[in-house]
């Protein structure tokens, strides 16, 4: 299977599984440490791909800028409290969430 072929493949996987999910719903994927928050001004289903693939260089550059990173305590209370509903889609071992009010393309 050629590479772009394999991308668009786990795109369409990555969509369909994209989903709105309440914070209360994700606690137990914060307490082991695996829930990843990704900036609005990316694409999350495209985040979940890069992840897929090993990108290692594309993540570099995007924890670096700071368009993600792990969940801190502060911002997982302020999620518990208002019990937030935000974008999620599974690229395990990682539970990637947005906050957004808009659809991401494709999902739903």
């Amino acid at each position: 299977m050629a590479d772009a072929d394999k991308l668009e493949l786990l795109r369409g996987e990555f969509h369909s599984q994209t989903a709105r999910t309440e914070w209360h719903d994700l606690q137990v994927h914060f307490a082991r440490g695996a829930v990843v928050l990704v900036a609005p001004e990316l694409d999350l289903v495209e985040v979940a791909v890069q992840l897929q693939v090993d990108n290692k260089q594309e993540f570099e550059d995007w924890i670096a800028r700071g368009l993600v990173a792990g969940v801190s305590p502060e911002q997982g209370q302020a999620f518990y409290a208002a019990n937030t509903s935000l974008w999620t889609v599974v690229a395990p071992p990682w539970v990637l969430v947005q906050q957004s009010d808009k659809e991401p393309p494709g999902a739903g």
